[in-house]
């Protein structure tokens, strides 16, 4: 996908339209209050403990029509205002050298994914807040140069649970949410009764902004300087629906960032004291007309990432089946 920077939205100010901007002693309250830290074993793999094979088979149950979306995002070789570090894909073999029959193709992959263009996995380990990855690790003990020693990506394995989709555009009856849109507390529960479904226990949450139609019609900006999301007053109530994933078509924040200091407050809400897993770069769009379809915003969704030891997340392409 290509986009014009021209296109990038003016930012609001912080709290500015979305509610008042809070301060790092109001969020430090906040992080203790939805902290689980000592909850489970092993630790690393945080909420995905919450999931268990009764959480599969209801899951599973939920395959009705056999619809499969992909919720990946193509891979994204371009340069742009939301992707400064354009993933690699080149040919490594274009079966023209002599070697017994059949000839072969190869090719190689490499990526940096954290950032705002790979669709991946966020691991436990990925981020840290005043200096503590989850369960209260120090992450200067944990992370070094040879990777994750806590909180990997190989420790949390393939998911598979309830999907729920709250589709905010769908619900309000606009195309997309402007960058910089905060979702609170009372988005969330007035998209569930809007949408039929109701977020519960060992379930992954996905917030469709819209983002990815708005870039396809409006051309590429940056998301860490504009982007809708989360407000960080939603994550009590996601906290004790109990979820074991959280993720969106953009990264969950919002921003501005409501919070002074701290860039990515979800993120260390999420990953650095609930121990919730982050999906990023999602495309919803699919799904969002699937579920439409159906009548129905609940799914199988299957997550498997690579198992990479040591890895602080992981590309992925994650699956919804309904």
């Amino acid at each position: 996908m290509t986009g014009n920077p021209g296109a990038a939205p003016t930012p609001p100010s912080p709290g500015a339209g979305n509610g008042p901007a809070v301060s790092r002693q109001e969020f430090d309250a906040l992080f203790a209050a939805v902290r689980t830290w000592g909850r489970w074993t092993p630790a690393d793999r945080g909420a995905w403990n919450r999931v268990t094979p009764d959480h599969v088979r209801r899951a599973a149950a939920l395959a009705r029509s056999g619809t499969v979306v992909p919720l990946a995002r193509p891979w994204n070789t371009a340069a742009g205002p939301d992707n400064s570090k354009p993933a690699l894909h080149y040919m490594s073999d274009l079966g023209d050298v002599e070697a017994p029959e059949p000839s072969t193709h190869k090719d190689f992959i490499a990526v940096d994914y954290h950032g705002k263009a790979t669709s991946h996995l966020d691991a436990l380990s990925h981020a840290a807040y005043r200096g503590q990855l989850y369960d209260g690790r120090t992450a200067r003990e944990c992370v070094d140069a040879g990777g994750a020693r806590f909180g990997a990506v190989s420790a949390l394995g393939p998911l598979v649970t309830r999907g729920v989709l709250l589709d905010l555009p769908a619900v309000l009856g606009c195309p997309w949410l402007e960058p910089g849109r905060a979702v609170h507390a009372g988005d969330i529960v007035s998209a569930e009764r809007a949408l039929g479904v109701t977020i519960g226990e060992g379930d992954a949450v996905l917030l469709r902004s819209g983002s990815v139609r708005r870039r396809r019609e409006k051309g590429a900006w940056d998301p860490g300087t504009a982007s809708a999301g989360f407000h960080v007053d939603a994550v009590p109530l996601l906290a004790e629906r109990g979820i074991a994933l959280l993720g969106g078509d953009g990264d969950s924040d919002v921003r501005p960032s409501p919070v002074e200091g701290v860039h990515s407050p979800v993120h260390a809400l999420a990953l650095a004291a609930m121990g919730v897993p982050l999906l990023d770069n999602l495309d919803l769009e699919a799904l969002s007309a699937a579920g439409a379809e159906a009548g129905r915003y609940e799914f199988l969704l299957v997550v498997a990432p690579l198992n990479i030891p040591g890895g602080t997340g992981s590309p992925v392409n994650p699956v919804a089946v309904l």
